[in-house]
């Protein structure tokens, strides 16, 4: 990369902002030295490259800043705090959060940033991302069952308290509702999400090779070739099943077992015991928190104000977690959120206010 000279004078504006880049820039190197110390092989050697690539721009600026570099800045809080999870967790939503980062780069309009620099944001931001959707593979069926597990119990057993509550049962009843409601969406949640990925993943399964049809490759007709048809049912066109199975042909090895399925959609699926018991925890923490005002005795419209608050901040933060890691502003994921969780909660409370008054 070409280094642009420094200006004989520059502006104060220019040398605050080059401090600026220089301080974000040393942030980001070490950013991705942290993340690479708790990785092993090949993720660990693009993280430290890109570590490097961070270096090389940092030394740009300081080019630039000559002996106007100063005291060393801090970088901004978002990029320390980035650091601080990475030193301690190193988790895909650090990841997903660099990849924002590096989205927002402005060396595209800035002049003395040479090109090479702003091309290496905008694939350092391909590179993140990329790295970023093998932990969001590994982890996508638990952490589904787990956000959709919350969303449910949160929402779901709101509207049940509420509803009833509404309605002008007594305390202990509310109460009752709210643990059944819990333990029956629990269980639900649990088995259906056990059955729902176990489903799944035998449908992958059924998808591999069968060993017996690998077996029969070497005894084919290499005249008739019935594994063009094979490769015909697979969407191939005759030309290319031809030319493919021709190639297998020659290549037949009866010691190579058969391709199995992609360990990565196994991955993205995700284990059916491991996603069920997080459906279960997660749907049970989030049922049991619109529960707790009455759990400790109160009622009427204290109860369902602190009710719907504590749920609408639950919401909140479970709406901002899968924006960040989906890669998407996190507070318009966590409105998202709110709005349609107190929706449908109140419109059930609604439904309880008319039911009681009909009854009454």
């Amino acid at each position: 990369m070409t280094g642009s000279a420094a200006p004989t004078s520059p502006h104060r504006a220019d040398v605050r902002r080059w401090r600026r880049y220089l301080a974000e820039e040393r942030a980001e190197a070490a950013l991705y030295t942290q993340l690479a110390a708790r990785r092993q092989g090949e993720e660990r050697e693009i993280l430290l490259a890109l570590a490097s690539a961070e270096g090389r721009h940092a030394a740009h600026w300081e080019r630039l800043l000559g002996d106007q570099i100063g005291r060393d800045r801090p970088p901004s809080v978002r990029s320390r705090l980035l650091i601080s999870l990475a030193r301690r967790f190193g988790s895909v939503f650090v990841l997903a959060l660099a990849q924002r980062a590096e989205a927002r780069s402005e060396y595209a309009g800035d002049s003395h940033a040479t090109p090479a620099m702003a091309a290496d944001e905008r694939i350092h931001e391909e590179v993140v991302r990329s790295l970023a959707m093998r932990g969001r593979a590994k982890m996508s069926g638990t952490f589904r069952a787990a956000v959709f597990g919350m969303n449910d119990g949160l929402v779901s057993n709101l509207a049940l308290v509420l509803g009833i509550g509404a309605s002008g049962v007594g305390t202990g009843t509310v109460l009752l509702t709210g643990i059944a409601g819990l333990l029956a969406g629990a269980l639900s949640m649990g088995a259906g999400e056990y059955v729902s990925v176990r489903s799944q993943r035998e449908l992958l399964e059924a998808s591999t090779p069968s060993p017996q049809a690998h077996a029969a490759v070497g005894d084919l007709d290499v005249n008739a070739n019935e594994l063009t048809l094979v490769y015909r049912a697979r969407g191939m066109s005759a030309d290319e099943a031809q030319e493919k199975a021709e190639r297998r042909l020659a290549d037949y090895n009866p010691t190579v077992p058969p391709r199995r399925v992609a360990p990565h959609s196994l991955e993205e699926v995700g284990s059916a015991g491991h996603a069920a018991i997080s459906s279960f925890a997660f749907f049970a923490s989030g049922a049991v928190i619109p529960v707790l005002p009455y759990a400790f005795g109160l009622s009427g419209l204290t109860a369902v104000l602190l009710a719907a608050g504590l749920v609408g901040l639950a919401l909140v933060a479970t709406g901002a977690a899968v924006g960040v890691l989906s890669g998407a502003p996190p507070m318009r994921r966590a409105l998202r959120q709110l709005l349609i969780g107190w929706g449908a909660a109140g419109v059930t409370y609604l439904l309880g206010l008319a039911f009681g008054t009909t009854l009454g």
